[in-house]
């Protein structure tokens, strides 16, 4: 079994008032040194680590489910079995 670490983040050319609203309390508790944050989703995805289309089909969740693509970007990457 393979982990695949997924993180969907709207693009950059979006506004994330969720990330606004979190910057505004940070600011609030005095770490006026932080610039900006993103807010974004994170799943977590067991496959099969030799399935021979497991990153196209991964493509296809990520397409299809789990991000707009639109609004949003993802990257993924996969954590050995060792690693878990």
């Amino acid at each position: 079994m393979t982990l695949v670490k997924v993180y969907v983040t709207y693009k950059k050319s979006i506004l994330d008032p969720q990330g606004e609203a979190v910057k505004k309390a940070v600011h609030g508790m005095g770490f006026n040194d932080i610039n900006g944050i993103r807010m974004g989703k994170y799943f977590e995805i067991t496959v099969d680590g030799n399935s021979p289309h497991v990153k196209e089909d991964i493509e296809t969740i990520c397409d299809s489910l789990l991000a707009n693509p639109n609004m949003e970007t993802y990257r993924y990457e996969f954590v050995e079995p060792e690693a878990i």
